[in-house]
């Protein structure tokens, strides 16, 4: 897995498992939306500024933000 695409699928499980939208951790990142849809989508790459204040704004580490996720069980 490359590393865009465990940041895209760590946020988007991350955000969902906090009950959040795109645009409430938008606010609480204090990053427009759209950015964050594209990161999910893998449209764009996150400088490590933007990955802190995800992380902040899910009240997580930034560390698991881009730590690969565990194969699912099967």
């Amino acid at each position: 897995m490359e590393i865009r695409e465990t940041l895209a699928t760590n946020l988007r499980r991350l955000r969902q498992a906090a009950g959040l939208s795109q645009e409430e951790l938008a606010h609480r990142a204090d990053i427009d939306r759209t950015y964050i849809s594209s990161i999910e989508r893998q449209q764009y790459a996150a400088s490590i500024e933007v990955v802190d204040r995800l992380a902040k704004g899910l009240g997580v580490e930034a560390s698991e933000l881009l730590q690969t996720p565990p194969a699912p069980d099967n």
